[in-house]
């Protein structure tokens, strides 16, 4: 395996100043993109440190509070494209990624890996992650695309399915691409690490599977919820109508 030093990492900001550069050229703000850079820098640096504590550790409490948190962050992230972030919306968003995306946990750690104890970090973590952030993110596309639909006069049913078609499209493309037009994450870090591209072909089959069918879940968990959340929009539309 390749042991890459902080030093090393210098290189790879060249084209990420580049970048910056052709922002600033075209009278873009860079603002928000040296933030996420910055952000990414400081939050892969510090967890680092906290996953080899937590992987050090044997406490099935510590596992389950770190993955709470993981689950409330990618659901109040999740809103962030929303028109009006709230509670009730947050409630929504937790209830779908834990719908889908606990369960897709349960189902792989459990029946496709056999793992023992169930609360083994190294493996639990990674995977949750994974899981929660796909979630996140089709939770997010669906959320916004909805309220883009149901704000033109289209009703909940066609709203619905216009949003839950158009919040699958990123991850089947990605299926459609996968091994053809791309190595993934975890495959590629797996032969790097020197697994067999048979074994780690069989894994990034396992990932694929489970962002699908988590993204599909808490995106359709979602959209249901928010039947009874944009009700009452909903009638007074109607009441404005008939006046």
């Amino acid at each position: 395996m390749i042991i890459i030093e902080l030093t090393d990492l210098a290189w790879g900001l060249i084209p990420v100043a580049i970048t910056l550069w052709l922002v600033r050229r075209w009278s873009l703000s860079p603002r928000r993109a040296l933030l996420a850079i910055a952000r990414m820098l400081l939050q892969l640096l510090l967890i680092g440190y906290v996953l080899a504590f937590i992987f050090n550790s044997d406490s099935p409490l510590l596992i389950s509070g770190v993955l709470s948190v993981m689950l409330f962050a990618a659901s109040w992230i999740a809103l962030d494209s929303l028109p009006g972030r709230s509670l009730p919306l947050f409630g929504l968003s937790l209830t779908a990624v834990a719908g889908g995306g606990l369960f897709t946990l349960l189902v792989i750690s459990q029946g496709v890996m056999h793992l023992q104890p169930w609360y083994t970090p190294q493996v639990l973590i990674p995977i949750a992650g994974m899981i929660f952030s796909n979630s996140m993110n089709t939770i997010s596309l669906a959320g916004e695309r909805f309220f883009s639909e149901f704000g033109r006069d289209q009703d909940y049913c066609r709203a619905r399915n216009t949003a839950y078609q158009a919040a699958l499209i990123p991850i089947t493309n990605a299926l459609m691409a996968v091994g053809l037009v791309s190595l993934p994450g975890m495959m590629t870090g797996q032969i790097l690490s020197g697994v067999s591209p048979l074994i780690a072909a069989r894994y990034q089959i396992m990932v694929m599977l489970m962002i699908f069918g988590s993204a599909g879940i808490s995106a359709a968990l979602f959209l249901m919820l928010l039947r009874r959340h944009v009700q009452p929009e909903h009638a007074g539309r109607e009441v404005e109508q008939g006046d």
